[in-house]
Order: structure tokens, then sequence, then C-alpha cells
């Protein structure tokens, strides 16, 4: 129970406060680890990234272990509102939501949009920009606040932590290309493993929240995704919006055939991304 009040009272103060300045957020201590190890250890092999995962993992489930027990000689009052602020560190949902609402009403959204996605965006379209930033909140929302609430809810404050140290050694070093091809598999793997229930249950809460009839429709699309989790959430929000997302996209100079998702119109407005941000 204690974890589900943690849960709720974590997601409202990030929803009312977001990020604290005042102090350095945990997830660039993780970042600064992971580098310090890729800096001092890296080489071209799985096996190599392999002992990147164990040596965060490692650190950050002794640290957040340690945390977690240290927390249990406070009341059971004081625990519970030090493990929400502690917790609220790892939603990003206002900074994810602020970031995509700015898309909306700042003059260059093509330099906007470019701050949330990969791909190239010199090129977009204003329908394609609004694509790109309704793409990027729905597989957001699975790794930036669902996931984190899931193990949060599962496994208390080292649940959420060491969800966020694996999703932030993926964003690191999770890339196919000819660094990190070998280095990176192990860490994008784990990511797959961890985020495969918690991408699911957002395209679900997405049906759900929408009124879809078929809330399991979201699969068909979603399947088609290169990634095994991202595609889910994504053609939720697109069956939800009554939009067609995905289609061949542009990173680095170069064009990927990507599948569609959704079976709406293709041109996408303002008023769809706002219904995207009213949706959660």
């Amino acid at each position: 129970m204690s974890n589900l009040f943690i849960a709720i009272f974590a997601y409202l103060i990030d929803k009312k406060f977001g990020e604290f300045s005042f102090i350095k957020h945990p997830v660039i201590v993780m970042g600064e680890i992971i580098s310090f190890f890729e800096e001092k250890f890296y080489k071209d092999s799985v096996g190599r990234g392999c002992l990147l995962v164990l040596f965060v993992l490692g650190i950050v489930s002794f640290m957040s272990i340690t945390l977690y027990m240290y927390l249990q000689f406070f009341s059971p009052l004081l625990n519970i509102i030090i493990s929400s602020f502690t917790a609220s560190m790892f939603i990003a949902h206002k900074m994810l939501r602020d970031a995509v609402e700015n898309v909306l009403h700042v003059k260059n959204k093509k330099e906007a949009v470019a701050q949330l996605v990969s791909r190239d965006t010199q090129n977009l379209s204003e329908s394609d920009v609004y694509k790109a930033a309704i793409e990027t909140y729905a597989e957001n929302l699975s790794d930036g606040v669902v996931a984190p609430l899931f193990y949060l809810l599962l496994f208390n404050l080292p649940g959420i932590i060491i969800y966020k140290a694996i999703n932030t050694m993926d964003s690191m070093v999770g890339y196919r290309n000819k660094r990190y091809e070998k280095f990176g598999k192990c860490a994008a793997k784990l990511d797959d493993l961890a985020n495969y229930i918690p991408a699911r249950l957002t395209a679900l809460l997405i049906m759900f929240l929408a009124k879809q009839k078929r809330i399991f429709s979201f699969y068909e699309d979603g399947k088609k995704h290169e990634s095994p989790n991202a595609g889910h959430p994504i053609t939720a929000m697109a069956l939800a919006l009554h939009v067609k997302l995905g289609g061949d996209t542009s990173y680095f100079g170069t064009v990927k055939k990507k599948a569609y998702f959704g079976k709406g119109k293709e041109k996408i407005e303002k008023e769809d991304v706002q219904k995207a941000l009213k949706l959660l």
C-alpha cells in the first residue's frame, strides 16, 4: 500500500514541480558513471558492454537498496514523503509535456522538435513536425512515465531507480552504429526487456482513455515497428487521434523505410497535438 501512495504522490509532485533545479539530477550522476566506464574500459565487444551493464547496475542497485533500507528507520509518513520526492525525480511527464507543448508555440518549430527527436528536421513540413511531436510524446509516455511508475509500484525506490539506470544506459550507448553496435547491445536488449510490459500497458491506457472499443487493436500495426516496444503506444495514440503516424523518415541524411501506424488522416495539425496532450 505504501508503494501506491508513493507512486501517486511522486506523480503529483512531478506534475506540479517537474525538475528540481537546486539539486544535481540523479540521472546526470548515472550518466557520469556510464561515461566513466566507457572512457576507461570501452572495447568494441558485446562482452565489454555487458560488463558496463553489470558495473552500472551494481553501483545503482547498492545505492538504491541502501537508501530504501535507511528510510525504513523513519516513521511511515516521513518515509513516504521522502520516497515520493525522490521518486518524482525519475518521472518525466511534466518535462515531456512541456517540451512537446513548446513545439506548438515557438516560431521555429523545426528547431524545437529537433530537441526531442533524432530524425532530420530541416526539411520537415509543419504536418511532419506535429507528427514527430506526437510520436515522441507517445513513445516517451512509456519509458518516461508509465514504466517508472510501474517499477515503483512493484519494487519501491530500488525499482524506479534501477529501471532509470537501464533506460539511461540505452539512451547513451544503445545505438546501432559503428561505435555502439556491439558495446551497446547488452544495454539495448535489457532496455527492451524492461519496457516490454510498460509499453503495452501504456498503449492499453491510451486506448482506454480514448474510449476505443477494440482496445487491443494497436497490436496489429504496433508490431511492425523495428523496436519491440515503441510501436505499440505510437499506434495506440494514432488510433486515439484518428491519424496516421510513422512512414519513411530521414536520419542523418539517409531515408529509412518505416511502417505506418494507425489508419486516420495523414495531415497532422496543431489540434491533433493538443488532443494528444489532453488525453493523459
